[in-house]
């Protein structure tokens, strides 16, 4: 009798942490891609949100400080002066100061079918994804009847797995990893190869010696008297609330203070230092990961 073939076990990851609600992050009211999205001869019409904003970003003008207007960046040739915007062309250099020249239409007839889908090519484990080439995160809802959509997003729920497709966004096709969250679907694009750059070039040349095993073992200590919870609403912008405050006290006249400049710290005996470091009061306490 033919032995049963064993079913491959997978585990099932944690549930993510909560994300909680931001009173300034809205949801954009306009998607950034809108097409299809694809499992086999399954598809569905989806549309990406972006999962992040920058809207409560503090951003500056350029002034004339005679006029106090803000400037106008204007196109301008080197040798006949400026020129009309809906005027220029794309160019590709090929050599100093010489250029292919790329007009529209021939920008246009360059489509590829995940112009407007996104077809699930493979499945994988999140824990292969290395972390340097995951990029930025969006929501991928259906924009039509959800019944395909929600078949998709249990399927990979059951799987366990990440789902990895190509999708073409700001004129370049990217690598997209579907993940199945909540009541939908997250979508983050992922780096090509070529764009990451190698962990060995970066540490190459730091040398490979073993460090003093007490100043290890004091590390240590200071990392379990620091250990906590991820509450990404504990962390805020200090440098933008500072400058908020700048720009408060600027606009009601008060005079301003300058702060007294921040000293390095010269690290002369590490050990000192990681000792007064590990007796230092006021580390957050420790709790228990729910």
């Amino acid at each position: 009798m033919a032995s049963k073939a064993k079913k491959k076990v997978i585990k099932k990851k944690a549930a993510p942490v909560a994300v909680p609600k931001s009173e300034d992050a809205k949801l954009s009211s306009r998607p950034i891609w809108q097409g299809n999205l694809r499992l086999s001869l399954v598809s569905c019409p989806v549309a990406l949100y972006n999962a992040t904003s920058r809207s409560s970003d503090i951003s500056f003008h350029l002034l004339n400080p005679e006029t106090n207007n803000r400037i106008r960046m204007v196109p301008t040739d080197p040798e006949t002066g400026p020129v009309n915007r809906a005027d220029l062309v794309k160019g590709y250099e090929i050599s100093k100061n010489h250029y292919v020249i790329l007009e529209k239409h021939e920008l246009d007839a360059v489509k590829l079918e995940t112009t407007r889908s996104i077809e699930i090519e493979r499945f994988v484990d999140e824990n292969e994804i290395d972390r340097l080439f995951w990029n930025d995160p969006y929501y991928l809802v259906p924009s039509e009847d959800p019944e395909a959509y929600i078949v998709i997003r249990d399927a990979l729920k059951d799987a366990g797995r990440i789902a990895l497709g190509r999708v073409v966004m700001h004129t370049r096709e990217r690598i997209v990893a579907l993940e199945p969250r909540d009541k939908g679907i997250m979508a983050y694009t992922l780096r090509m190869h070529d764009e990451v750059v190698a962990p060995q070039v970066a540490f190459d040349d730091i040398p490979d010696q073993k460090p003093d095993a007490r100043m290890v073992q004091i590390a240590r200590k200071i990392i379990e008297q620091q250990e906590g919870d991820f509450e990404p609403e504990k962390f805020k912008d200090r440098y933008e609330e500072a400058l908020r405050d700048l720009i408060r006290r600027k606009e009601k006249g008060e005079k301003l203070v300058t702060a007294e400049p921040v000293e390095d710290d010269n690290v002369i005996d590490l050990m000192e230092a990681l000792k007064k470091s590990l007796g230092k009061t006021g580390s957050p306490a420790r709790r228990k990961a729910s």
